[in-house]
């Protein structure tokens, strides 16, 4: 496992050497605009299905997906015209849409459900490997599943390091500003659901979803 430490003199490095990272099917952890996460190329079972294992993730909990704008969004999932104007003033930021998915590529991710997760985050980070890769993160938060998303490297790397499947990487960005794990609603059904609460406060009408953050 290799802690490489993330500043603005060495960024332009370190997402390239993360890019090179996901192309060969690794795991990565790193900060984003909440917690820290646990990130591999998308579209790569055999990553995701290593994603599970070391998070210890129940095969029937799906996973989320990072993209970087909403158009990308709409290639992989559908999203209302009501759902689709929230968005617009949700993203980027700490709101991850439950949608319906418009293609088989994500199946590894969706395990067995019939929806997707879906976030663009507001995170330069993420937001360049996404836009280098050419291909969507799967992401979680990074811990063993049932334990608490963390915010402090220290926590981050005990809590993997002396595991048997561990990350090949870990992007080291120091403590991130205490947060939730991103808001999630569900766009799925007639009326929006709050699935959990977050960062971002949502409020539910009989029409549409509004943010109040």
């Amino acid at each position: 496992m290799k802690i490489l430490k993330v500043n603005q003199k060495n960024f332009k490095k370190i997402i390239d050497l993360a890019v090179a990272a996901f192309k060969a099917g690794a795991v990565l952890i790193g900060p984003s605009d909440t917690v820290y996460g646990i990130y591999c190329n998308a579209l790569d079972h055999q990553a995701v299905r290593k994603l599970f294992r070391i998070k210890k993730r129940p095969a029937g909990k799906p996973v989320s997906i990072f993209v970087n704008d909403l158009k990308t969004a709409k290639k992989f999932s559908h999203i209302s015209p009501a759902a689709e104007r929230f968005l617009k003033l949700a993203w980027p930021g700490p709101l991850t849409a439950v949608l319906k998915p418009k293609t088989n590529l994500l199946s590894g991710l969706c395990q067995k459900k019939s929806t997707i997760g879906i976030r663009v985050p507001k995170s330069k980070l993420l937001l360049q490997l996404i836009k280098k890769l050419g291909q969507p993160l799967a992401e979680s938060s990074a811990n063993i599943s049932g334990r608490p998303a963390l915010t402090k490297i220290k926590e981050v790397i005990r809590q993997f390091e002396n595991k048997k499947i561990k990350p090949e990487v870990i992007l080291d960005a120091g403590n991130l500003k205490p947060s939730l794990a991103s808001t999630v609603v569900d766009f799925t059904k007639r009326l929006p659901t709050v699935l959990r609460e977050g960062p971002l406060t949502v409020k539910i009408d009989k029409k549409e979803p509004k943010t109040l953050k």
